[in-house]
């Protein structure tokens, strides 16, 4: 399952944007070179202040978004939140970068927060979205296979 995140919004204390599960393609893996359209919209994101790390910007601890790029996604047990949660891996200079539930970017430290932006700089209903999305991924995990999640 490829998933996508289009960021829509940078703003100066916080990062909106929409997650799309991609199209499927005819057999062709969309990872290797070929180009990921957007399919399905699942829900918005919220994550902390977008740095255009290509450009010299660099990291702020806890108050960067991540740098765009194709990370893995499983699903693994978070001790901070006791729950298992969505973990993208192979994040450059970030570690334990997890999709969760949140309102408001005081609630990401680098992370992702999922939900429905009906509210300026946050997202609402979050937990419902954080199910979703598991649901989502688990069902992929169990046909054999592997999620993908493109920042954009």
């Amino acid at each position: 399952m490829e998933l996508i995140l289009e960021r829509i919004a940078k703003k100066k204390n916080y990062t909106i944007g929409h997650l799309y599960i991609a199209n499927e393609t005819s057999g062709d893996n969309p990872g290797l070179g070929q180009p990921l359209t957007k399919g399905l919209q699942i829900c918005d994101t919220l994550e902390p202040t977008w740095r255009d790390y290509q450009n010299g910007a660099y990291k702020v601890k806890g108050k960067s978004a991540i740098p765009e790029g194709r990370y893995a996604v499983v699903i693994s047990w978070s001790p901070k939140f006791g729950a298992w949660l969505p973990i993208l891996l192979g994040v450059p200079k970030f570690e334990g970068v997890r999709i969760h539930a949140g309102n408001t970017p005081q609630d990401t430290e680098g992370c992702i927060l999922v939900g429905k932006n009906r509210e300026v700089g946050k997202v609402l209903d979050s937990r419902i979205w954080v199910h979703r999305l598991k649901q989502k991924i688990v069902e992929a995990k169990a046909r054999g296979e592997p999620v993908w999640l493109t920042v954009r």
